[in-house]
């Protein structure tokens, strides 16, 4: 419970101050999932997030009559969606504090009308409580190129317009599971489908500012003798040579590329993916950045120091050498660090 209080708690100042647009779907009212909903709203409200509610196909009235029972702190917008002064009406109901509740009677969840109130009231994510829940949930991923069908080929090609009108990202639910938005919003691989215009997950370079977060996160490995201690300044001095993997800008893993002048291989370190986010491959994802950094540099392959990880690079097309494979300099510095690692590498093709 308590890492995931921790996990909410990175959220609220990325939220505070932004609108999310949440649809319900037709046939979604009256529903108890709605009165968990409500609940989630409450409190997205109360951390600073700007609300726009949208009720297609169903009565506005229901959603309004559940909000005055739950103390929801918001309005009816008086004119239907699409209607000339609708999203400045919404607008000037979220400057005095409230949300809006809009009528979205003759629209379609993911209609351009829909996208187009996300976009003027730049919204940084418009969500959809869906009634009917196609099966692309249960995939934690949708790859570019993949074959999607029917219904979820639909969803996801009006989502992709949305995105493309202006909006970062939409994201489809189940409005049927309590909870729902605060489990999508409130943690890195969320419980539904989110399509995105921008890199939800990257790989960029280390930045000065980052190096504190960097240290914080490997100190549980490095005290397990699992990574080697560094300090800021050993950090800052090689600063060139790290990369982060983020996820929804949350940094998540790391990994280092070495060169050392005279020798053709260059050393992969630090590689480190967090606990929370183990399991999903991102070690592998960040081993072909090492190796696509060291191909760029003109390195004729990558070697690694390990005591734990035989079998992972091994399994990526690494092979065991013995301690004079390595530089002078970093055979001396293993020699006198005492660890009893192990030399893998892979020479590029």
């Amino acid at each position: 419970m308590t890492g995931d209080i921790r996990e909410v708690l990175q959220y609220v100042p990325l939220f505070a101050g932004r609108t999310f647009v949440i649809v319900f779907d037709e046939g979604l009212l009256p529903e108890s999932a709605v009165a968990e909903t409500l609940l989630d709203l409450i409190a997205l409200q109360r951390i600073g997030v700007h609300l726009v509610v949208v009720v297609v196909g169903g009565d506005l009235g229901d959603l309004v009559d559940w909000a005055v029972e739950s103390e929801f702190k918001a309005e009816p917008v008086s004119r239907i969606l699409g209607e000339e002064g609708c999203w400045q009406e919404c607008r000037s109901l979220l400057q005095r504090g409230q949300a809006a509740m809009v009528d979205g009677r003759g629209s379609r969840v993911l209609a351009t009308r829909v996208g187009q109130l996300a976009k003027d009231l730049a919204a940084a994510k418009l969500m959809v409580l869906l009634n009917e829940y196609p099966g692309f949930g249960d995939r934690p991923s949708i790859a570019e190129g993949s074959i999607v069908a029917g219904e979820e080929h639909e969803l996801l090609v009006m989502a992709a317009e949305i995105c493309r009108l202006g909006v970062p990202r939409v994201h489809l639910l189940n409005g049927h599971l309590q909870g729902v938005l605060t489990a999508e919003i409130f943690s890195n691989e969320g419980v539904g489908t989110m399509v995105h215009a921008d890199a939800y997950r990257a790989v960029r370079p280390l930045r000065e500012e980052d190096i504190p977060e960097l240290l914080a996160m490997m100190g549980r490995s490095v005290r397990a003798s699992h990574l080697v201690p560094r300090t800021y300044e050993q950090v800052a001095s090689r600063l060139h040579d790290f990369s982060l993997l983020t996820v929804d800008d949350n940094v998540v893993g790391c990994v280092a590329v070495h060169s050392y002048p005279g020798h053709e291989l260059g050393e992969l370190a630090c590689l480190y993916v967090k606990e929370s986010h183990e399991g999903r491959n991102y070690g592998g994802d960040l081993v072909k950045v090492a190796e696509g950094q060291g191909r760029a540099a003109g390195l004729k392959g990558l070697f690694a120091l390990t005591n734990r990880a035989a079998k992972f690079f091994a399994a990526r097309g690494y092979s065991r050498h013995e301690m004079d494979l390595l530089p002078e300099v970093r055979r001396k510095q293993l020699e006198e660090s005492g660890r009893n690692s192990e030399v893998w590498a892979k020479w590029f093709t």
